[in-house]
């Protein structure tokens, strides 16, 4: 499933950083109560599926996702982004590097249940082929990220950035749905490892540009 996962999200999610819609799943305290009912049980080991739900939000909780079990997955995500900007709120962080970082973690946690629950959602979009889905997904986590750690970038830097972080969220993402996702220093370091390597290009690409004056250099 990872490797499925990383080839969906290199191909299509990549591209949505610069056609992000603006408008996002449905959002209800109905369906988060169902969500997290949902997201508990498979987090236990119960499938995600429209049938795990009904049992335990209710039989008729499947009217709230009409799309089925990949709505469902895609609300679930748009709810765990949400989780992430309540939990930077009392981030005591100030540096725009240090936010990402804590932001990201924030909307990675330390929580086994939740990370089973991840993964069962994201193995019914790769089988159902939700490339799309998958897509959505990561361009509204990484533009929830930047915006829980207050960035106002603008115009090309602002899809710059979004695409810059969407490649090391791809990569901590799925690590941290791995077997080795419970070591939180692994993780950690995962996350540290993508994000020197951006800051490394982006310094190189700086240094190139002074060589060029008035000339855009564009990443090859």
């Amino acid at each position: 499933m990872i490797s499925d996962l990383r080839g969906m999200a290199a191909g299509a999610g990549m591209l949505a950083m610069t056609m992000l819609s603006s408008s996002g799943p449905k959002r209800s305290e109905a369906r988060d109560v169902a969500l997290r009912a949902l997201a508990r049980a498979a987090g236990e080991g119960a499938d995600w599926s429209v049938a795990v739900l009904r049992q335990v939000a209710g039989p008729d909780a499947d009217l709230l996702f009409p799309g089925g079990e990949a709505e469902m997955a895609e609300a679930w995500a748009d709810l765990l982004d949400r989780d992430m900007r309540l939990r930077m709120e009392v981030s005591g962080e100030t540096r725009l590097s240090r936010l990402v970082r804590a932001a990201v973690l924030a909307r990675l946690p330390d929580d086994a249940s939740v990370r089973l629950a991840e993964r069962k959602a994201l193995s019914v979009l790769v089988a159902h082929g939700a490339a799309g889905v998958v897509a959505r997904i990561t361009a509204r986590t990484v533009n929830a990220i930047w915006q829980a750690a207050g960035d106002e970038a603008q115009g090309v830097t602002w899809v710059t950035k979004r695409v810059s972080l969407g490649s090391v969220y791809t990569s901590v993402f799925l690590f941290w749905l791995s077997a080795r996702g419970g070591d939180r220093a692994a993780v950690e370091q995962c996350l540290d490892d993508g994000l020197r390597l951006v800051l490394s290009f982006g310094r190189l690409k700086s240094r190139v540009a002074g060589f060029f004056p008035g000339r855009a250099v564009r990443a090859g």
